[in-house]
């Protein structure tokens, strides 16, 4: 798996052309891809892939104060996510009971965190998956015991990353190929 990300504090209208850079970056250095924006086509639900190159997938993502990209062999997706103070009315929406009850159960200074990691695990499932917002997040489930991940979701493998001691979290997402 390859993961690049940035912590460029770049306005919200550059982070697209940053999470380009970071992928052609990779593309180059991964698999010697001089890429272009032109090259990306858009599958039936929107998620881009490049049209010449079917067995190169990427994903890339961006928030407040972050943007990252990664090069995978199979299906992927990430996502990253500014840890701030998390959303109860998002978390009735997108989450089971079992995860809401998790993060309400959980030591006051580690909900936010906790919020952030399982819906950034969400959102990069979604975006393997291609289906984006349309998928019932609430149907695919994470759990995190003793730093290790637990999910209802079989068939991908899932990994978070804490940056900047809890300021930001990543996950990602990929498929496994067995």
């Amino acid at each position: 798996m390859a993961i690049k990300y940035s912590l460029e504090a770049v306005q919200h209208s550059e982070q697209h052309s940053l999470a380009h850079s970071l992928l052609k970056d990779m593309l180059k250095g991964f698999y010697n891809i001089d890429y272009t924006e032109e090259m990306t086509k858009k599958a039936e639900q929107g998620k881009p892939y490049l049209a010449d190159y079917p067995d190169v997938y990427f994903n890339i993502s961006h928030s407040e104060g972050i943007t990252a990209c990664m090069v995978e062999k199979s299906q992927c997706g990430i996502d990253c996510e500014k840890v701030r103070e998390y959303r109860p009315n998002v978390m009735k929406r997108a989450f089971s009971a079992k995860e809401r009850e998790m993060i309400e159960n959980a030591p006051e200074n580690e909900r936010d965190l906790l919020f952030f990691t399982v819906w950034t695990l969400k959102e990069a499932y979604i975006k393997a998956i291609g289906k984006g917002l349309s998928y019932p997040m609430n149907e695919a489930e994470f759990f995190i015991e003793d730093g290790n991940i637990i999910s209802n979701i079989k068939d991908y493998e899932f990994r978070r990353y804490i940056i900047e001691g809890g300021k930001f979290v990543m996950a990602t997402a990929v498929k496994n190929n067995s």
